[in-house]
């Protein structure tokens, strides 16, 4: 019975709108594991392979400031404490300079300051990290973005050599499975030549050990050495940035949750027009948002955005968020594929179209103040799709945009539904439990209706609320599964 109220959940699932306003999806990003009770969420895992389970571990100048127009944020919720070394940093920069940061300079210190950053030092994925992301919630979500890899190589005419990218990996559990589930296809898992762009090295560490890696002396004399994925044979390379990844071959690059981490700058409509909100420090020492009295460098990318939206879109806003660095991170995707060929497929929460006021702190799964002891959440804020589009767009004629399409339609028109039917003929009840709860997860809207345990531990469907997008050269046609 349970089988067939899933089953026919799923049925349902491809027809959510898109522009469904039932739950924040920050907020179902903080919610998303509420629970520790799926054995897929714990170490050691329960994966699934094939139809079968097995066991696995897992120039300084001073300026004026005009506060008139500002809106005032909530206030802080933490007490005035000892300051941590980010803290310093962020107000000894303000100092130097004579006044504030953008909050775009603000959120890149925050992130990925190489000493202080928060993705630099921790695991902070997972339900003791401090939010989820869909391939921790069940591994059909990597096989099938698998699936979509392979289709894309069979469009692209099966190349012998392929570069597999993938942009932030966090734990390596995407990759992971994707890998995994492709490890039958040789001629395919042959080609590929896996590149893994990460700049925090704790997580290469747990990357490295999640993929199963082997690292090898490639002439026996200990200078030249190679990382092979035992889960599929397939090389592997860790990079810093996109560009060190080796050009000239084409390229599938994966992009999940790594767009929403971009820094962004925020504008807000005052009495002189759009000016930048940017983060200064008041006279009692804490963190506060102030308005930019004149133009800044972002202010391009704000008249950039705002050609590319109806007017009607932008007279009804007070506030717009711009992302240069999603702009340039684009261009040089759709560069590389018009160029070596190939396709990107990015998958995130999201809007099509201009973003408002979306920026977020997230500690604990909590929402917190974005000025709270900085470096101790993370930060996200919705991406912008239709300036994804209109990036990729303006690169090159041999560039095809397809998409967004809700989470839910992309996994369905995958196969997500037959396999999650196919594994539960080979599980146990507990596994059973789990496959349904990640299932929901992936592709639900709001709240499990078949879910029987405690209120706060109810799943919560995330598949209208992450949008899917593929960026392709046009050789090969539409990608799969936006005919």
């Amino acid at each position: 019975m349970l089988t067939r109220h899933l089953l026919k959940q799923a049925s349902t699932c491809r027809h959510f709108l898109l522009n469904s306003k039932t739950s924040s999806p920050l907020l179902t990003k903080s919610l998303l594991f509420s629970s520790s009770s799926s054995p897929e969420s714990q170490s050691p895992t329960t994966t699934f392979v094939d139809d079968k389970v097995t066991d696995q571990s897992p120039t300084s100048t001073s300026i004026s400031i005009d506060r008139s127009d500002l809106y005032n944020p909530p206030d802080h919720s933490h007490e005035p404490t000892s300051e941590s070394e980010l803290v310093k940093h962020l107000k000894g920069i303000i100092k130097f300079r004579g006044g504030p940061i953008s909050v775009a300079e603000y959120m890149e210190e925050v992130l990925t300051n190489p000493k202080f950053g928060f993705y630099i030092s921790r695991d902070v994925f997972g339900t003791e990290g401090d939010f989820i992301t869909s391939p921790e919630v069940s591994q059909m979500f990597g096989e099938m973005v698998g699936v979509w890899a392979m289709c894309l190589w069979e469009q692209m005419g099966r190349p012998k050599q392929v570069n597999l990218v993938e942009l932030g990996p966090g734990r390596g559990t995407l990759m992971a499975d994707l890998l995994r589930g492709a490890s039958k296809f040789k001629s395919f898992t042959e080609s590929l030549h896996v590149h893994l762009v990460e700049c925090s090295p704790m997580l290469q560490k747990l990357q490295h050990h999640n993929l199963k890696c082997l690292d090898e002396d490639v002439n026996g004399d200990g200078v030249e050495k190679r990382t092979i994925s035992t889960l599929a044979g397939t090389l592997v390379s860790w990079h810093a940035l996109l560009e060190q990844v080796p050009s000239g071959l084409p390229s599938i690059i994966i992009a999940h949750e790594f767009y929403d981490a971009l820094p962004v700058h925020q504008f807000q409509r005052a009495s002189r027009g759009w000016c930048e909100k940017m983060v200064d420090v008041s006279e009692d020492s804490m963190f506060r948002f102030v308005l930019s009295p004149q133009p800044t460098p972002a202010t391009l990318y704000l008249m950039k955005r705002c050609k590319w939206a109806a007017p009607e879109e932008i007279e009804k806003l007070s506030h717009i968020e711009v992302c240069p660095k999603a702009m340039d991170l684009t261009h040089a995707i759709a560069d590389r594929i018009s160029c070596d060929g190939g396709g990107a497929l990015i998958i995130d929460y999201g809007l099509n179209g201009v973003v408002s006021d979306s920026l977020q702190a997230i500690r604990k799964h909590k929402f917190i103040n974005i000025l709270d002891n900085p470096g101790s959440a993370d930060l996200s804020a919705y991406v912008d799709f239709a300036s994804i589009r209109h990036s990729a767009e303006e690169v090159s004629a041999d560039i095809s945009v397809h998409g967004p399409i809700t989470q839910s339609q992309f996994l369905g028109a995958l196969g997500i539904n037959f396999r999650v039917e196919s594994l539960l003929q080979n599980c146990t009840d507990e596994q059973a439990d789990s496959l349904r709860t990640g299932y929901w997860r992936l592709v639900g809207e709001g709240e499990a209706p078949f879910w029987e345990g405690p209120d706060e531990q109810v799943p919560i469907g995330m598949g209208t609320r992450y949008l899917a997008m593929a960026i392709v050269n046009t050789k090969q046609g539409v990608p799969v599964p936006f005919q």
